[in-house]
C-alpha cells in the first residue's frame, strides 16, 4: 500500500535525518517536507549524519510549499496529535485504527476502540485506501488546527498522561513500526541457527559416564543410589542438550574420575564413596 510521511514546517535538520532513518528501517521511502525552516535541509550535514545511512530516503524526498502538494495521490490522511481538536476528526490509537483500516468496517465491532466510532469514519473504512499519509507538525507547535481538520483521523500514541511529549523522529518511528506491523511486518532475523539436539542414546551415554564419575568422587553410593540419576536425567532432558554440550559434560565427568583416581593413588588406596546424595 502506498505510504507517505509528511513533515510540516520542520525546524530541526536532525529530525529530518532521524525521520529518514526511522522510515527506512521499517521499509518506507516516501518523505515529503512542507515548507521546512531550511531550504537545503536535505543536504545539511546534521541531516545526513542523523539519517545513519538512509541516504536513499533523503535523495528521493521532496520539498513542497503547501500541504496540498504533499497530499497529491493520498486518499486516507492521518494527523498526529496529543490532544483531540474541537470539531476535528476522531482520535484513535494507531494500532486500533490500522487494524480497522486494513480490515474494513466489518472489523470495527471486534476492536476495543477508545472512543465510539462515528459514521463518517466507518464509511471511510469501508474499503482499503489507495494511499495513506501520516502528517506530523512542527516540533514546537505540532499540527495546525486547519491541517488536522483535513484528516480522516487523529492518531494519538498512548503515552504516560503525565508526560506525553515525544520527539518528532521518535513519533515517526512508533507510527512507522505500528503501520509496518499492520501491513504484515518483517520476520525476525535469527542471529544463530537453531541448535541440534543430542539424541537419547547420547544423553544416556553421558548419564552413564556421570554415574561412574559421581561414584568415583564419592558423591554417589552405588549400593544406595536412591533417585539421583533419574533426577539428573530429567534435569538434562529439560536442558535440551546439544551434541557439543554432551561432549563438554562428558569431559567434566572424565576430569572428575581422573582427579578421584589421582587422589586415591597418592594415598595408596582407591577413592572411597564417603558422601551420600
Amino acid at each position: 500500500m502506498k505510504t507517505r510521511f509528511i513533515l510540516i514546517n520542520t525546524s530541526h535538520a536532525g529530525n529530518v535525518g532521524a525521520t529518514a532513518r526511522a522510515m527506512k528501517v521499517m521499509g518506507f521511502g516516501d518523505l515529503v517536507l512542507v515548507a521546512p525552516r531550511w531550504d537545503n535541509v536535505l543536504r545539511r550535514e546534521e541531516t545526513i549524519q542523523r539519517s545513519s545511512g538512509a541516504l536513499d530516503v533523503l535523495k528521493n524526498a521532496r520539498i513542497v510549499a503547501t500541504l496540498d502538494e504533499a497530499l497529491d495521490g493520498m486518499t486516507h490522511l492521518c494527523a498526529t496529535a496529543m490532544t483531540p481538536r474541537d470539531f476535528g476528526p476522531p482520535t484513535r490509537a494507531p494500532r486500533e485504527h490500522f487494524a480497522a483500516l486494513l480490515g474494513g468496517a466489518g472489523m470495527l465491532s471486534n476492536q476495543e476502540l477508545t472512543a465510539p466510532v462515528d459514521k463518517a469514519l466507518e464509511a471511510d473504512l469501508a474499503s482499503k485506501p489507495e494511499g495513506v499519509a501520516f502528517l506530523f507538525g512542527s516540533e514546537r507547535f505540532g499540527m495546525q488546527n486547519e491541517d488536522v481538520y483535513r484528516c480522516h483521523v487523529a492518531l494519538s500514541i498512548p503515552t504516560d498522561p503525565k508526560f506525553g511529549s515525544l520527539n518528532l523522529a521518535a513519533a515517526v518511528q512508533l507510527i512507522a513500526y505500528d503501520w509496518r506491523e499492520a501491513l504484515g511486518g518483517f520476520g525476525v532475523q535469527a542471529a544463530t541457527p537453531e541448535p541440534r539436539l543430542a539424541d537419547a542414546a547420547a544423553v544416556a551415554g553421558m548419564l552413564g559416564h556421570w554415574e561412574q564419575a559421581l561414584a568415583d568422587i564419592g558423591f554417589l553410593d552405588p549400593a544406595s543410589p536412591k533417585k539421583l540419576m533419574p533426577r539428573l536425567n530429567q534435569l538434562f532432558n529439560r536442558a535440551q542438550l546439544s551434541p557439543e554440550e554432551i561432549h563438554i559434560l562428558r569431559g567434566v565427568a572424565k576430569a572428575m574420575s581422573q582427579k578421584a583416581h589421582e587422589a586415591g593413588a597418592s594415598l595408596g588406596a582407591p577413592a572411597e564413596s564417603a558422601a551420600k546424595p
